[in-house]
């Protein structure tokens, strides 16, 4: 009898195998594998008891604690389907997520209650809500309703096309799109991580990549599978960091290029004594070559950097080590890291494409898009068909990101053909910050574009075209972003001009934008 592909499996073996390993460290709380899995079948059953079955959607805002790992495994094995949320998202964002998801319980941390508090009259499909710390009134708790649950569900028959995750991205769009990720996409792209970033038992992770993102790039699952032990880090501090890194012995973590930058460049009293041998995997925007030497030859971290999208589950290349690299200096090693790499030997087939569909030289000169497809592509955007066609119809999901191909095989990405800004490993959408900025009294023409930030890797930058006789000055266009948008969405720098640059057919010119604030005239 075949099995299905499905991250559940790693759930059984571990819990064959490790039932008294340390599976779980979150704050004063330490869960064995045993425990761990008990409580995950407790949640399992009294979300049963409260009606959910397979096909259901249970939406999580969360950050990273042992209750938003166990809705991994708690959530799954019903059938259901979980919507884990980002929790930095506006309280608007989090109605026409919940909304369009078709939720039908929310489980929200203590730090987000509020929030959802003010928009829960406007989620009507919504049958509980459940606090997973520190409930206040109107509010199930989380705690007590594990404490109180038997650990006896009935499991359904999982197949390897169902929905595993419901994960909400931006892209490039007003309203974020939900990637349909099957429990076979997910089973392969952690079998593919653990062939090449090789955690073992024993080893532990470090929770500084949300697990809402992207299912925490199916660490949530590749770290129980390996035997490892998950080791949860609510909100990302450097100082905490690397207090975790040294007294729990923290050997792997991953981490967009702005918590790499912010651990490369902590104070002395943030780092103190820094432990060498953690293994660092990194994404979204192209890590700086010299962060990675600073981590590297300063802390003796290995740094490794991969490439992927939420619609590939994500991982897409994995720059893997080759052994001529060693022989190369420290730079010309960082700069090499800082490509896109390689396929995953379980990702599927990329291809690098001119506008004819026709792959571009490995010449590291011509520009093409990249293309995929193969085991980690989603299932498609979920109630969005038309978006479905329009990223993956021909058989191939178009990532939109323009790249050239090395001699050796190695994939790099020259610019995004899409305007998605990547901050802090968060994706931007340029038309939603633009038709913020248009609903300001004094803004008659906005476009938005990513510049280089030292911290965060990129920026949004927005140039504005101001009515005649109007004023506004930077800080209170920022202000005005960050009233009605996520913080993390809001420019950072504003420069005003009198006329956007734009083609004969009046496209806006935004590569010349992305010149920064001395591309435009300032007033």
């Amino acid at each position: 009898m075949e099995l299905a592909l499905t991250p559940l499996e790693f759930a059984r073996r571990t819990r064959r195998l490790h039932p008294q390993r340390e599976a779980v460290v979150d704050r004063g709380l330490r869960l064995t594998y045993e425990e761990f899995f008990d409580r995950c079948d407790r949640w399992s059953a009294a979300l049963q008891s409260m009606g959910v079955a397979k096909g259901d959607r249970v939406a999580y805002i969360a950050p990273n604690t042992h209750a938003q790992l166990e809705s991994f495994y708690a959530v799954p094995q019903l059938g259901a389907v979980l919507v884990p949320v980002n929790f930095r998202l506006t309280a608007d964002d989090f109605v026409y997520i919940v909304n369009h998801s078709g939720a039908k319980v929310v489980c929200v941390h203590a730090d987000q209650l509020e929030a959802v508090d003010s928009v829960r009259d406007r989620m009507p499909g919504v049958e509980r809500f459940v606090a997973l710390e520190d409930p206040s009134p109107g509010w199930e708790d989380y705690e007590a309703l594990v404490a109180d649950s038997s650990p006896d569900y009935t499991a359904p028959t999982i197949v390897e096309t169902d929905l595993l995750t419901i994960n909400y991205t931006s892209g490039t769009t007003a309203r974020p799109k939900g990637v349909m990720i099957t429990h076979r996409n997910a089973y392969m792209n952690s079998v593919g991580t653990l062939l090449h970033l090789r955690m073992d038992i024993g080893d532990r992770y470090l929770w500084t990549l949300p697990m809402f993102h992207a299912n925490g790039w199916t660490y949530t699952w590749t770290v129980t599978a390996a035997g490892a032990t998950h080791v949860c880090l609510p909100a990302m501090d450097p100082a905490r960091a690397f207090e975790l890194v040294r007294d729990e012995q923290v050997t792997w973590l991953c981490a967009a290029p702005t918590v790499l930058i912010m651990l490369s460049n902590a104070s002395e009293s943030q780092r103190g004594e820094v432990p060498s041998g953690v293994h660092v995997v990194t994404a979204g925007a192209s890590p700086a070559s010299d962060t990675i030497e600073r981590l590297e030859d300063g802390f003796g971290w290995t740094v490794t950097h991969v490439y992927g999208l939420t619609e590939t589950t994500p991982f897409i290349t994995v720059c893997e080590p080759r052994p001529e690299h060693r022989e190369l200096d420290t730079g010309e090693r960082g700069r090499l890291k800082a490509r896109q790499g390689v396929e995953l030997i379980t990702s599927g087939e990329l291809r690098v494409v001119d506008e004819q569909g026709e792959e571009v030289p490995w010449d590291g000169e011509t520009v093409g898009q990249i293309t995929v497809r193969g085991n980690v592509v989603m299932a498609g955007y979920y109630k969005d068909s038309e978006a479905t066609a329009k990223a993956m119809g021909n058989g191939w999901f178009g990532t939109g990101d323009a790249a050239v191909v090395h001699p050796d095989g190695y994939t790099e990405i020259q610019d995004r053909l899409k305007d998605v800004i990547i901050s802090g490993g968060e994706n931007i959408s340029s038309v939603e910050v633009e038709g913020v900025l248009l609903r300001h009294p004094a803004v008659l023409e906005a476009a938005v574009v990513g510049v280089p930030h030292e911290r965060w890797g990129e920026t949004p930058l927005a140039t504005v075209v101001l009515h005649e006789g109007a004023t506004a000055t930077e800080a209170e266009i920022i202000a005005f972003a960050r009233e009605n948008l996520a913080h993390f969405k809001a420019p950072t720098q504003v420069a005003f001009t009198e006329q956007l640059p734009k083609t004969a057919t009046g496209k806006i010119q935004k590569f010349v934008l992305r010149g920064g604030a001395s591309a435009v005239t300032r007033q």
